[in-house]
């Protein structure tokens, strides 16, 4: 098996690379779905997390409720890293087991981890390749604004929270340059996948 992590900042293409890859056949383990799934209800996650936040962070369905918590978290460092500290555990138990369990159903697997916080989160695993998504900052304020609504002042705010463009580069063994076109990227995720199973 070859573990690919798969990181960029928002709005930076990360997805479409991500899409591309498992239409040619790479194992797609994506983290953002996780974290959504280890805080369903019943969890164990979750349960930790009404515990460390109160009632007040659980909808009246028993869900968590995302707004309540990210107003705890947001306006409070020592709360965020409690979060993390639940939170972070339990994504990567079961993103560790869906890549054992891609291993096992397939030896010669690629398996693509697109993990958006790769370099915020000092990752866990030992990856044979870091591929980096990069638009400039300029391009992604354009496609939150065109393509998902965004107010402007909002846009730049998300892409300031997030890690540099010097931090993810820093650890990129492959970046691909989402700045052009569609087919462009495309193309150079292509051509990374020939790399990967040549």
């Amino acid at each position: 098996m070859q573990l690919i992590g798969l990181t960029g900042g928002i709005a930076s293409g990360k997805s479409t690379i991500a899409r591309r890859l498992a239409e040619n056949g790479a194992v797609v383990v994506d983290a953002d779905r996780i974290a959504r799934e280890v805080v369903e209800p019943g969890t164990p996650a979750l349960a930790e997390i009404a515990e460390a936040f109160g009632p007040g962070v659980i909808a009246a369905d028993g869900s968590l409720d995302r707004p309540a918590l990210g107003a705890i978290v947001f306006a409070n460092e020592e709360a965020r890293l409690r979060l993390n500290a639940i939170t972070h555990p339990a994504v990567l138990r079961t993103s560790t087991a869906r890549f054992e369990q891609a291993a096992a159903e397939n030896p010669d697997a690629v398996v693509v981890y697109d993990v958006p916080l790769l370099v915020e989160s000092a990752n866990a695993y030992p990856f044979d390749l870091v591929v980096v998504a990069h638009a400039d900052a300029a391009t992604r304020v354009e496609r939150l604004v065109a393509l998902r609504g965004m107010e402007r002042a909002e846009a730049e705010r998300r892409i300031g929270s997030q890690a540099s463009d010097d931090e993810r580069l820093a650890v990129a063994d492959i970046v691909i340059d989402t700045d052009g076109t569609l087919e462009q990227t495309l193309e150079q995720t292509d051509l990374l996948w020939s790399r990967l199973t040549a």
